[in-house]
């Protein structure tokens, strides 16, 4: 099984891409389950709530590993939480580090942002995604982690990724 998990700052297309992967490859992909946490939560979220939403990424990215396909997309991981815990906290919970050492995907794909800012009441960076993106590439270099950067359109994005995951398939 090949695991692929797209990375990437806010409103950069993570979710269109792994949608259309899922869909051309006729795999399985693992939603962000942090969006669907929030948009229920209620109330301003607080640190303890990314290890929670941790816990749920990590559960739902091993049970989609279970799923007998070739091939599974991930809609970022637990990097994202990473970052997004030092960024805004500057502290990482120990759980959410010791399981992105465990679920290393075979490749990462960091989205560039070279994609109009979409509004969301959920995102909270529209002016930091450059140095976000920073961020991201220089921890997927020091983790020592096979990624590629996607630029351009939806489909020039598609197109750079699979390119490189038909090699690895």
């Amino acid at each position: 099984m090949i695991t692929i998990s797209i990375v990437g700052p806010e409103s950069t297309g993570k979710t269109d891409l792994a949608q259309q992967l899922a869909h051309h490859y006729r795999t399985h992909w693992v939603k962000e389950y942090a969006r669907e946490y929030l948009t229920a939560l209620g109330r301003p979220y607080e640190q303890q709530d990314l290890s929670l939403i941790a816990k749920r990424q990590a559960y739902l990215q091993d049970e989609a590993q279970k799923s007998g396909h070739a091939l599974v997309i991930f809609d970022t991981d637990l990097l994202v939480l990473k970052v997004w815990s030092e960024y805004k906290y500057g502290k990482v919970d120990p759980f959410i580090l010791a399981q992105l050492a465990l679920q290393r995907p075979d490749l990462y794909i960091l989205t560039y942002c070279d994609v109009p800012y979409e509004e969301d009441p959920l995102r909270e960076h529209p002016t930091q995604r450059d140095e976000l993106y920073d961020i991201y590439q220089k921890e997927l270099e020091t983790m020592g982690a096979s990624y590629l950067v996607v630029k351009g359109d939806k489909e020039e994005r598609k197109d750079q990724a699979t390119t490189i995951i038909n090699r690895l398939l």
